[in-house]
């Protein structure tokens, strides 16, 4: 065999570390930032927002086309090229959505609407069956979305969209269920004499049944699906049978994270029900109260912070802390409230979210917000720090730490924070038809950036379909591969 020197190992090493370090180099450049097959992407708008190139803020369009948006100065030059590239590209592309065409009675039927024949859904191009009032509305998110796909049939333009229904469910990105879990709750969850359950209760049993025999749920286990259950106490029955689906909430309170979490599932803001500041002239000095609240002020699990701010801050003599209620004239007076303060405090109640938040935003009130456990809409494209103040219940509960940290916002912050409000309230109005970048388009938009995850999980799913057999059968009975060139 023969002796090799220490010289001859030595080239040998060189050698082959060369080859090492030569193969890591070509490797990384075929992973560069080019190297992506845009034609495989999902059908998903990836960019809902557009910047300002002064300011690097995030700020909704005034134009529907995605072809305006400028580029962030954060984005480096040597990226331009596949940046743009993707811009094409989603510009063109909506989020298919397959829509199940269930009876009426578990939509238009719930709020009031009447169907002819073997019709299931209105003709909302004569007449849109309204969505009852109060606060009812502030849950009404499944009726702003399935009126959104049903509108899209019949768009003459899709510029501003996200959405589009597709009859063909084997060409949807995801599958759409038309439930209106909140209104169901909030108004036949009561049990009718000689009735053993209540009409939410058996309407959440039908769904269950109906959706898990479709060949749609059995195709996905499904995880393509989207299940709409705004109210924290909608969907009660069905949400433990259910939970693989992509549920649309307004916060986890309510959820064990085997069932919802952030990874899974979309947050949705409320629909505001305070009237939004139209033609907002004011300024730090014309909004003379600094600190507002009015709600109810006893409540259980974490909203028992609500009492305790109470009595540590209304001895204060610019702070307004109240209970408050939408009986009587309560909208209206949250609405002047709110409209002539600088700050509205959104706590946690019985859930760690409220519509106090979105009302704040509707009003251009700079929300303080005092709620550990709460999600927010939009917020993996959002930075609510600019147009929020958050104060740790700990933090808050302390001896005049909060109004000391209010009153320490000064004139010029407060206005940045004011602008700001106004640049981003079009993300959290819900509108028919909707417009570009609105909440009910900003909520596809969430929906879009699930689709790759909700693919991959399909796609991982099915790995080893062709090769799986009980371990009884043997590897004889072993089916034959196909191979795909």
């Amino acid at each position: 065999m023969g002796i090799i020197s220490q010289k001859s190992l030595f080239y040998l090493f060189l050698f082959t570390s060369i080859l090492f370090v030569l193969s890591w180099f070509f490797v990384l450049r075929s992973t560069g930032p080019y190297s992506i097959d845009f034609g495989i992407l999902p059908n998903s708008k990836l960019f809902s927002m557009t910047y300002d190139d002064e300011k690097s803020d995030p700020v909704s369009s005034n134009d529907n086309d995605l072809s305006t948006m400028q580029r962030s100065p954060l984005v480096e030059q040597d990226q331009e090229d596949g940046y743009n590239n993707l811009i094409e590209y989603t510009k063109k592309d909506l989020l298919k959505v397959f829509m199940y065409d269930l009876p009426s009675e578990f939509h238009f039927s719930l709020v009031g609407w009447k169907a002819k024949g073997k019709s299931v859904w209105p003709d909302i191009q004569k007449n849109v069956p309204e969505y009852p009032g109060g606060l009812n509305l502030q849950h009404s998110i499944e009726y702003w979305l399935t009126l959104d796909l049903l509108y899209s049939e019949f768009a003459l333009d899709s510029r501003g969209r996200t959405a589009v229904r597709v009859k063909n469910s084997s060409e949807a990105d995801v599958v759409f269920v038309p439930f209106f879990s909140s209104i169901s709750y909030n108004r036949f969850s009561k049990v009718a004499p000689k009735e053993k359950k209540s009409v939410n209760v058996l309407l959440q049993e039908k769904m269950v049944t109906f959706l898990t025999s479709q060949a749609e749920w059995k195709r996905s286990g499904g995880i393509d699906h989207i299940i709409v259950a705004h109210h924290p106490n909608s969907l009660l029955e069905a949400r433990m049978k259910l939970w693989p689906a992509m549920f649309i909430l307004s916060d986890f309170g309510r959820y064990p994270p085997t069932i919802a979490n952030v990874e899974k599932d979309v947050i949705a803001p409320y629909k505001h029900v305070i009237r939004n500041y139209v033609n907002d002239s004011s300024d730090f000095d014309s909004r003379r109260t600094l600190l507002y609240f009015q709600g109810a002020i006893y409540r259980k699990d974490g909203g028992i912070i609500r009492q305790e701010l109470f009595y540590l801050l209304k001895d204060e003599k610019d702070v307004h802390f109240s209970f408050g209620s939408v009986q009587k004239d309560g909208i209206h007076q949250a609405t002047e409230g709110m409209h002539s303060s600088k700050f509205c405090l959104n706590i946690a109640g019985d859930t760690p979210s409220s519509n106090r938040l979105f009302d704040a935003i509707a009003s251009h009130c700079v929300p303080v917000i005092i709620s550990d456990e709460i999600e927010l809409p939009y917020e993996d494209v959002l930075e609510y720090s600019e147009f929020c103040i958050f104060v740790r219940t700990s933090d808050a509960l302390k001896e005049k730490f909060l109004i000391n940290l209010i009153r320490s916002i000064q004139k010029d912050e407060w206005t940045r924070m004011w602008r700001r409000l106004k640049e981003v309230e079009n993300f959290f109005e819900f509108r028919f038809p909707s417009r570009n970048n609105d909440a009910v388009q900003m909520i596809w938009q969430s929906i879009a950036r699930k689709v790759p995850a909700v693919r991959r999980k399909l796609h991982k799913s099915k790995r080893f379909s062709r090769t799986h057999v009980p371990r009884e059968r043997g590897l004889m009975s072993l089916p034959v591969p196909r191979i795909f060139w």
